[in-house]
């Protein structure tokens, strides 16, 4: 089959200027050695199959082409092999339930080398149980992926919510056509709300008010037109409107209802005509029948235009209220016609502030009512049509197709590496950094530096590691936690009261007593192990030494050391809850942080300190996780207001993470984007799960999956910083990009980032907050405290 590019005719005539009876021509194939800059592959249901994504298909073809020629198109239509049609500039016919075919078609495409590959996706054009052929097919597509979300379900069966999760995960960019569809996909599925573009039905560009110049010739010069158009078929809600027509002729005889469109091919095959069959008997029983004119046919755009121009009141009567999208609705308001229609989503996003009328649904005595309440006042019906003109001059062709092109745009800009958390981190790079002693603290490179010895810092979050990684043995485990845990012990400086932080690569201490950063930290790994650990032992060993350290460190004073203090005894205090020291300790530490975020915060400063640092989030989380154990509300809407403005700090306009720079230290009331550490974008990712452990508030899942992305080029150099085969993590992002050395820190803070995501989608699929459950979630996600986003 001959490969044609939509491309508009010299021809052509644009759609807001063409006379009702001109036939537009919008396909042509290429000029030859014109080269366009973009190019993609459209796949969906394709005319001439009657339904009405193959029109939505059609449309967006015609329309790119007409207002946008610069993109090149090639259509796959999905065929119906039991009904089998002939289709005409289209690259390849994809027979729906057929794998080979979409084995072909994917090979095809990835060959073309197109820029995007555009799916129109409904559960019911695509082969296997659900239509699941499609996550076959788009796992082999090589370039990015846009979806059209037609069907959006709220209470999808189980194998329906594995595949849009599965084509949410790879998509890299989502069009829905309703703020609904929108806020479906984010609250029900998880997805990622940075690729989530809104773009309403397009519709026709026509002038406005000319009913009366098309309806003599349907011969109807004179009368009141009500009309309903589309593939016919039960779940219309049809009859209600002919059961709502006595009612409305005795008050307006001279009105007819005019039923448009062929019966759906799928039930004429199961049924013949006999849903048609039997609104025409209602009819004959309501003594309407003269009243109720039928066109049996699926028409052509033009002609369907001219007939919708004819009438006065559109009705959408549909009683089902989960209806994402209607095109029928989309062209009637675009048209300004008044519109009454049952509240189906699209119908309330789409007829809100007065332009149409929302009635119940299965109500022929709300349709009367309407109807006649218009009929009854020319002049607010005037109104409503205008109002219904105006709105649709947003969704007219040209600015769909201005949208559909940006949404293309997007895509093709190069995506940050996906995340998938099914494929945990390897643990060579970490092992590579470690050695009996313990972890070394720095690399150049790849390479351990021996020249800076060890640090505690690094071992306790080594020693967290081994609590929660997966994939190792329990010898393994076992090895490398003693090692860690040794590290820790012979820390502590018993005549001082306080652990050591750093060690010379000979052994030898550098300092009697580290900082209260570091002591504050190893308390925290000591609750974490206690807490967390996989083997009984560890667990008795870590609290034996929280026991023996933790009155040692109850006054702490400066924030991140407070902090860390709270998180260790939180993790104590969910082990064993009538720890009294433990409570103590965050009793403590938590009225320190409310009393220093109290002193420090002002109107653009809803902070602790007038200086930002390092680990930045911490702090909220300490906040959050003490008010939720001891029941401190206070304290807990503290932490939460503190998280959400540093996260709404750290968010670019653009929408991806961006972590508090280093050169930020020392600067007051003021955050710098450069260096970026690891470290930081691991402190969002827990403290959005504390967060979202606390609330159950799904912006926090999206918050931290913006945070993770961060690793893998979502920053704003756009350079990947973890290697999950090695697990492995660069040091940072620099002004010139990536700062290729791989510290202990960095590791170990990618690491972590990993488990506690894996956490957080467990927890926020599940509804419980567990660690170790394999879970793959959308990769693409963005911070919702971004510019613009509700915060």
């Amino acid at each position: 089959m001959t490969r044609e590019v939509f491309r508009p005719a010299a021809t052509t005539v644009p759609l807001a200027t063409a006379p009702a009876a001109a036939v537009v021509s919008i396909f042509a194939p290429a000029r030859d050695g014109a080269a366009a800059p973009r190019r993609i592959a459209l796949v969906g249901t394709f005319g001439p199959r009657k339904c009405g994504i193959a029109t939505f298909t059609g449309d967006v073809a015609r329309q790119l082409a007409q207002y946008h020629p610069e993109i090149d198109i090639d259509v796959y239509a999905l065929d119906d092999p039991a009904a089998p049609l002939e289709y005409e500039a289209v690259a390849q016919v994809i027979g729906q339930d057929r794998p080979d075919d979409y084995a072909l078609a994917a090979r095809k495409i990835n060959e073309s080398g197109v820029d995007a590959v555009w799916v129109q996706h409904e559960y019911g054009i695509f082969g296997g149980t659900d239509g699941r052929m499609v996550c076959d097919f788009v796992d082999r597509l090589a370039a990015p992926l846009v979806l059209t979300l037609h069907t959006v379900l709220s209470e999808p069966s189980h194998g329906q919510e594995q595949i849009l999760r599965h084509l949410l995960a790879r998509a890299s960019r989502v069009m829905v056509m309703s703020g609904q569809g929108r806020e479906l996909l984010l609250s029900r599925y998880g997805a990622d709300s940075s690729l989530i573009e809104v773009i309403p039905h397009g519709a026709p560009d026509r002038p406005f008010g000319r009913g009366e110049e098309f309806k003599p010739a349907l011969g109807l010069h004179g009368q009141n037109v009500l009309m309903t158009f589309g593939l016919l078929g039960p779940g219309k809600g049809i009859e209600r409107v002919i059961e709502a027509l006595p009612a409305i002729v005795a008050r307006h005889p001279d009105t007819v209802y005019r039923i448009v469109g062929a019966t759906h091919p799928n039930i004429r095959a199961r049924e013949g005509e006999r849903y048609r069959e039997s609104l025409q008997h209602l009819a004959r029983q309501l003594g309407v029948e003269q009243h109720v004119l039928w066109d049996n046919r699926y028409l052509a755009s033009e002609e369907l235009l001219d007939q919708l121009e004819a009438c006065d009141i559109y009705i959408t009567p549909y009683p089902g209220l989960q209806q994402a999208t209607s095109g029928t609705l989309s062209y009637a308001v675009a048209l300004g016609k008044a519109v009454i229609s049952t509240p189906y989503v699209h119908a309330r996003e789409l007829l809100a502030d007065e332009v149409g009328l929302l009635v119940s649904p299965g109500s022929s005595d709300a349709i009367a009512n309407a109807v006649t309440g218009l009929l009854d006042k020319p002049g607010e019906l005037a109104s409503m049509q205008r109002r219904a003109y105006a709105k649709g001059r947003t969704t007219i062709w040209p600015a769909f197709a201005d949208a559909t092109a940006r949404l293309i745009a997007r895509a093709v800009t190069p995506p940050a590496q996906d995340v998938r958390l099914s494929v945990q981190p390897g643990l060579s790079g970490v092992f590579a950094m470690s050695d009996s002693t313990g972890m070394l603290q720095h690399g150049i490179g790849i390479v351990p530096d021996r020249r800076h010895g060890y640090c505690l810092d690094d071992n306790v979050r080594a020693l967290m590691l081994m609590n929660v990684a997966q994939g190792m043995s329990r010898p393994e485990r076992l090895q490398w936690s003693a090692a860690y845990a040794g590290f820790v012990q012979h820390a502590w400086n018993p005549d001082i009261g306080r652990f050591r932080n750093f060690m010379n690569f000979d052994r030898t201490w550098c300092e009697e007593f580290g900082s209260d950063d570091s002591n504050g930290r190893a308390l925290w790994a000591l609750g974490h192990t206690a807490e967390t650990a996989p083997e009984p032992d560890m667990r008795r060993w870590a609290m034996q030494w929280f026991d023996t350290v933790h009155g040692h460190l109850m006054h702490v004073e400066y924030p991140r050391s407070a902090a860390f203090a709270v998180l260790g005894a939180a993790a104590v205090l969910r082990a064993k809850p009538d720890h009294e020291g433990a409570a103590a300790l965050v009793e403590r530490c938590g009225a320190l942080l409310h009393a220093l975020l109290e002193r420090g915060r002002r109107p653009d400063w809803a902070w602790f300190e007038a200086l930002l640092g390092y680990d930045n989030p911490r702090l909220s989380q300490a906040l959050i996780e003490a008010g939720s154990l001891l029941g401190r509300a206070d304290w807990m809407a503290a932490g939460l207001e503190t998280l959400e403005w540093i996260a709404g700090l750290q968010t670019a306009a653009a929408g991806h993470f961006r972590p508090v720079g280093s050169q930020t230290f020392g600067h007051r009331h003021e955050a710098l984007p450069f260096d970026q550490q690891p470290l930081e974008a691991h402190a969002a990712v827990d403290a959005a799960r504390a967060a979202h452990a606390a609330t159950g508030d799904a912006r926090w899942v999206a918050h931290a999956q913006s945070a993770h992305r961060w690793f893998f080029g979502a920053n704003d150099r756009g350079v990947v910083l973890a290697d999950v085969a090695t697990g492995r993590c660069r040091d940072g992002v620099t002004p010139r990009g990536v700062n290729e050395n791989c510290g202990a820190e960095s590791i170990l803070a990618f690491q972590l980032s990993h488990y506690s995501m894996l956490a957080l989608v467990t927890a926020a699929d599940s509804g419980t907050d567990i660690l170790g459950v394999a879970f793959e979630p959308n990769p693409r996600s963005a911070s919702p405290f971004a510019a613009g986003n509700p915060a």
